[in-house]
């Protein structure tokens, strides 16, 4: 079986498992990047908690963002961890949106996606997992996003090296996949669902994975 084969083979067995996941929740394309910054070293539920807080808080805009004190917030997105950090990250964000898209997030429509990757990455805290995140999940740009849950999954597999670096787990999904914004979206979340739930980093469920018959892991 080729590369690609098996890769739409795995996408097809988890969305028969587990259905669609309606990823990312968010209201606006903002809400999400704003969530893609927050969610570093957390959980979706500590970055809900920090949403709601900052919607208590302002009008999440950039500009009404940058206008509250840097203390209150912190204090809005405590429940993220790293707050103070992720403060300043937020604050860096919004600044490059308004100079760069005078805050209108429908501008960077026609920007290439190399060039607002970089863009992204050139912003401090911003690494390639977030900057994905921002381009599949607000801006619904082909792009693939990699965690540590792919790289688990794919490297028991067989399909790559859990210590390869991110680009080269991403070539795998975006060398042998058709560019399509939606495939990623929900492939990437059903990864995401069946390793926190059957391809557990400890103690994997392997007798109750679908994908087990084509798993040297579990084999082994």
């Amino acid at each position: 079986m080729s590369r690609s084969a098996n890769l739409i083979k795995i996408y097809r067995l988890l969305l028969e498992e587990y259905g669609e996941q309606n990823w990312w929740p968010a209201d606006t394309p903002f809400e999400v990047m704003l969530g893609a910054i927050l969610t570093q070293n957390t959980a979706w539920s500590n970055v809900e908690k920090a949403i709601t807080g900052l919607k208590d808080t302002c009008e999440l805009t950039p500009g009404a963002i940058l206008a509250l004190p840097e203390g209150q917030l912190q204090e809005a997105i405590r429940p993220s961890g790293y707050f103070r950090q992720k403060a300043e990250r937020l604050h860096a964000f919004c600044r490059f949106l308004l100079h760069e898209y005078q805050g209108d997030i429908t501008r960077m429509e026609g920007t290439p996606i190399r060039k607002l990757r970089q863009q992204f990455l050139d912003l401090k805290g911003i690494g390639p997992e977030t900057a994905d995140s921002i381009l599949l999940y607000a801006l619904h740009k082909p792009v693939f996003v990699v965690d540590a849950y792919t790289a688990r999954l794919f490297s028991r597999l067989g399909l790559c090296d859990e210590k390869a670096r991110y680009h080269d787990v991403q070539v795998l999904f975006m060398d042998h996949l058709e560019p399509d914004a939606e495939m990623f979206n929900e492939y990437h979340a059903l990864i995401v669902r069946h390793c926190k739930m059957i391809c557990k980093k400890r103690e994997p469920l392997c007798e109750e994975c679908n994908l087990v018959e084509m798993c040297p892991f579990a084999d082994s």
